[in-house]
C-alpha cells in the first residue's frame, strides 16, 4: 500500500506542476463555456433571420409582429451593402425596408428566404395591412457550410503551426543552451528572429498550398477569387501569427510556461475569429475584441477572396491591420529578446 500511495502522490504532484494540464483543466474549459454562452446567449434557438436597417421605427407593426415569433431573429444593420452581401451569401434570409417604399430583398436560391417570404405575405393579409410589398432579388450561389468553414480551417492550421512550430522551438533552444552558443557568434537578435520567421513562412506556405489543393480534390469547395491574392493573404496572415509567437518566445525559458501562454493565445482566436460560427448575435464588445486578433482578419480576408471574389482593394483593410500587427509584434520581440536564461 505504501508503494501505491507514494506513486499516487507523485502522480498528483506531476499533475499540478504541469502548467499545461492546469491550463486545460481550470482555464481553457471554463473559458470555452463562457465564450460560447456569450455568443449563443439567447434562450430560444432562432431558425430564421430578418435584416432591417438601424434604427428601426417602432411604427413598423408588421416587422415587430414577425420579430415576436420565437423562431425569427431580427438583426439590425447600419450598412445596406453589408445586408446585400449577406443575402447573396445565404447568411441572411430576408431584408425588409418600410422607410420609403415597402420592399423586401430575397435570394431566390434560399429555401428559408422563400419560406419567410410566404410568411411575410400571409401576415400582411391576416393583419389587413395596406402595405403593398415590392419584391427585390439578390442572386448568389448557395454556399455550403464546408465552403464557409474551409478558410477558417486552413487559417487554424496556419495558427497552430506558427505558434507551436516556432515559438515553442525557440523556448526549447533557450532551455537547452542552443541560443547561448549562438550568442557568441556575430549573429544579431534581429537576424536570428528574421531567419526563423522566413523559414517557418516558407514551410507553412508550402504545406498550406498542398493541403488546399489536396482537400479541393475531394471536397471541390468554392473558390471565386484570385489564387494569387489568396496567397498574399496567407503570407500576411502567416507573418502576423509568427511574429506573435516570436514575441511570446522572446524571454520565456520554461517549456511549461510557453505551452500555457500559447494555449492562452490560441483559444480566444479559435473561438472569436469566426472559424466555426458567426459572431453576428454576440455582444458588441465581444465583436470589437475579436478585431484585435490577427486570425480574425486572416479568416475574413480569406473568405472574402474565396466566397465573394474580393479584389485587393476590398481586403486592403485586413492586410493593413495584419501588417501593423506583424511590425508591432516582431519589433517588441527584437527589443525584449534574450539569448540565455539569465
Amino acid at each position: 500500500m505504501k508503494e501505491i500511495f507514494a506513486l499516487w502522490m507523485a502522480r498528483n504532484r506531476e499533475y499540478y506542476r504541469d502548467k499545461g494540464s492546469l491550463f486545460w483543466s481550470f482555464i481553457a474549459t471554463p473559458l470555452i463555456v463562457i465564450i460560447l454562452a456569450l455568443v449563443f446567449s439567447s434562450e430560444n434557438q432562432k431558425i430564421f433571420q430578418i435584416g432591417v436597417l438601424y434604427p428601426q421605427s417602432n411604427s413598423d407593426v408588421l416587422i415587430n409582429l414577425l420579430s415576436s415569433e420565437s423562431t425569427i431573429d431580427l438583426v439590425e444593420y447600419e450598412n445596406i451593402e453589408v445586408i446585400m452581401k449577406k443575402i447573396r451569401l445565404h447568411e441572411l434570409d430576408i431584408f425588409l425596408d418600410t422607410k420609403k417604399i415597402p420592399r423586401y430583398w430575397i435570394n431566390p436560391e434560399s429555401e428559408k428566404g422563400l419560406l419567410l417570404e410566404t410568411m411575410l405575405l400571409a401576415k400582411s393579409k391576416l393583419t389587413n395591412s395596406q402595405i403593398v410589398w415590392t419584391r427585390q432579388e439578390v442572386v448568389g450561389p448557395k454556399i455550403r457550410y464546408i465552403d464557409w468553414a474551409i478558410p477558417g480551417i486552413l487559417a487554424m492550421n496556419i495558427m497552430f503551426s506558427g505558434l507551436w512550430g516556432i515559438g515553442y522551438i525557440i523556448v526549447r533552444y533557450r532551455k537547452n543552451g542552443v541560443l547561448k552558443r549562438l550568442k557568441v557568434t556575430p549573429l544579431s537578435a534581429w537576424k536570428f528572429l528574421g531567419s526563423q520567421a522566413l523559414s517557418r513562412l516558407c514551410i507553412m506556405i508550402a504545406v498550406t498550398t498542398i493541403v488546399f489543393f489536396g482537400c479541393n480534390l475531394f471536397i471541390d469547395f468554392m473558390m471565386i477569387g484570385s489564387y494569387l491574392l489568396l496567397l498574399l493573404v496567407a503570407v500576411f496572415g502567416n507573418l502576423s501569427i509568427i511574429s506573435m509567437s516570436l514575441l511570446m518566445a522572446a524571454r520565456t525559458s520554461s517549456e511549461d510556461l510557453a505551452n500555457g501562454l500559447l494555449n492562452l493565445i490560441s483559444f480566444p482566436m479559435l473561438l472569436l475569429s469566426e472559424l466555426w460560427f458567426s459572431l453576428d448575435s454576440a455582444p458588441e464588445w465581444l465583436q470589437s475584441f475579436s478585431q484585435f486578433l490577427p486570425l480574425t482578419h486572416l479568416v475574413s480576408a480569406s473568405r472574402a477572396v474565396m466566397l465573394e471574389g474580393a479584389s485587393f482593394n476590398d481586403i486592403s483593410f485586413q492586410l493593413i491591420i495584419l501588417s501593423i500587427m506583424t511590425f508591432f509584434f516582431i519589433g517588441l520581440a527584437g527589443v525584449f529578446f534574450r539569448w540565455d536564461n539569465d
